[in-house]
């Protein structure tokens, strides 16, 4: 559970400065890019998808602070990617200034959805918010790899680096 406001805007941080790495990883064709016969969200483009990831932030910001579950318009121009990162860079400081301006007896308050009965309490609803930014970034870093466009380490190791570790711990740590 969140306890505070500062350590999930910490970690929300670390999240969003991935999403920021894996868009700016993207080849200049990544603009033009679509999925092949799909519609609705399945069919979105690489802009249309970092659009709705800024977007949302300001979405869920909104619905933490009371103020309904209104969606912001993404300020991008979703054909040219020189636009995509100062979109994810200033929805990212707009969400953590929303966020600090909250007391943070807010992260226990209860919150009303917005299609289906009940409520959640507020540090769920964030958390939702990072859940929803990363399926969207694995949604683009699957579409890069697809293509054979490089899709950066999620911390910075690969697979291939772990199992080549496996016999050195195997001998450190045997069963």
């Amino acid at each position: 559970m969140i306890t505070d406001v500062e350590s999930y805007l910490r970690f929300f941080d670390s999240v969003r400065r991935r999403t920021e790495r894996d868009v700016a990883a993207l080849p200049p064709e990544a603009a033009a890019w679509r999925p092949p016969a799909a519609s609705g969200e399945a069919g979105w483009g690489i802009g249309e998808l970092v659009g709705h990831i800024g977007a949302t932030r300001l979405y869920f910001a909104s619905a933490y602070r009371g103020e309904g579950w209104i969606l912001t318009d993404p300020d991008i121009d979703r054909a040219d990617q020189r636009t995509w990162l100062p979109w994810l860079q200033s929805s990212a400081e707009r969400f953590a200034t929303l966020l600090r301006e909250t007391p943070g007896e807010w992260l226990m308050r209860r919150i009303e959805m917005v299609d289906t009965p009940g409520t959640l309490p507020g540090w769920r609803l964030l958390m939702m918010m990072l859940e929803h930014e990363v399926h969207h970034r694995s949604q683009i870093d699957t579409y890069a790899g697809l293509q054979g466009w490089p899709v950066p380490q999620i911390f910075e190791r690969t697979f291939e680096g772990i199992t080549a570790l496996q016999p050195e711990q195997r001998a450190r740590h045997p069963r």
